[in-house]
């Protein structure tokens, strides 16, 4: 009797004979467990490739260079180079609206310095009215320096002043400084004053800024009674505020936000010739900071006087000698220790 697959019957037994069929091996354990696993690595290697390779091109073709910084070494310059040792970079906001063009005030002088471990940050302002030496015209104030001699006289009048050398230097508008807070959302501060300029209030305590709100908050000095000091902090802190939140797991982990945040960074960015697309990246892959592990801080002050008619920042010379040698050595901490306000 034949059964509906054409079957004749129950299963039949093997003809005499007949090779034996070898039983089917089953993979082991942690085969079956590895190779999944091992697909859901490299689909996610891969995503994190893209990612990386996305925020690579939005800093490369972005990024503006073009200016050269003083050449030779102050007589204090350190042996490491900056991708294993210590790094100094001067920041500069300028009033043009130009990145790209070295015209303008600089409105902001800054070093950010970054220890070998890449775990502490240290932001030194330089006040505006900061009475230096600059190289090559005689006293003036430090702001000066810019509108005689670009970025790079900035550069080399700093190295005067702190006998350390600048390893690079970063020059960024205002127009990029709204981009950035616009990209992140706004960013939050402690205001110790409140105070209104140009239709925005800003009360005393914790703020939440962005856009031309946080671009009148870091160019006001006359509502504030520390002057032209007070608008350096407030420029510091939020600085502070955007590399904190910048660098967040909540932006870091969101690929779009975090490639529009560099990209736009970059897009306002005018960085020296001798910072390269591998240096910026080693730079940023080696960064270890959150909120916490940012310090900020003012170059020292000796007092207050005046000089051609102007009120001038008298420089602290003995406190800015140290300051230099805490640059150099990278022993920024003990400088704090010693000196809490800076």
């Amino acid at each position: 009797m034949t059964d509906s697959r054409g079957t004749d019957g129950p299963d039949q037994p093997e003809p005499e004979g007949a090779p034996a069929q070898p039983p089917r091996k089953r993979r082991p354990l942690w085969a079956r467990i590895l190779v999944p696993v091992a697909a859901v690595l490299a689909v996610a290697l891969a995503a994190v490739g893209i990612y990386a390779w996305t925020l690579d091109r939005s800093i490369t073709q972005n990024i503006t260079r073009g200016i050269d910084l003083p050449g030779g070494d102050p007589a204090s310059a350190g042996s490491q180079p900056p991708e294993t040792g210590p790094l100094d970079v001067v920041l500069l906001g300028s009033d043009s609206r130009d990145p790209g063009a070295d015209k303008g005030r600089s409105d902001t002088v800054m070093v950010a310095h970054l220890n070998q471990a890449r775990n502490k940050a240290y932001i030194v302002s330089f006040p505006r009215d900061m009475y230096v030496t600059i190289p090559g015209h005689g006293k003036d104030k430090i702001n000066a320096a810019y509108s005689l001699g670009g970025a790079a006289l900035t550069v080399q009048t700093l190295e005067s002043l702190t006998g350390v050398r600048m390893d690079h230097v970063a020059l960024v508008d205002f127009e990029g400084f709204i981009a950035l807070t616009k990209d992140l959302g706004g960013v939050t501060v402690s205001n110790k004053t409140a105070f209104s300029s140009h239709g925005y209030d800003y009360p005393k305590g914790k703020i939440k800024i962005d856009g031309k709100k946080a671009l009148w908050f870091v160019r006001e000095r006359h509502a504030l009674p520390g002057g032209d000091l007070d608008r350096a902090e407030n420029q510091r802190n939020v600085i502070k505020a955007i590399v904190a939140k910048g660098l967040s797991a909540g932006v870091v982990s969101d690929p779009a936000k975090f490639s529009s945040f560099i990209g736009n960074l970059s897009k306002h960015l005018k960085v020296d010739n001798g910072l390269s697309d591998a240096e910026i990246r080693a730079t940023a892959l080696s960064l270890r900071l959150d909120a916490k592990d940012i310090e900020l801080l003012q170059a020292p002050l000796a007092g207050f006087g005046t000089a051609d008619g102007q009120s001038i920042d008298v420089v602290d010379q003995a406190r800015m000698a140290e300051l230099g040698k805490a640059l150099q050595d990278d022993t920024m901490d003990d400088y704090l220790q010693k000196y809490p306000r800076g």
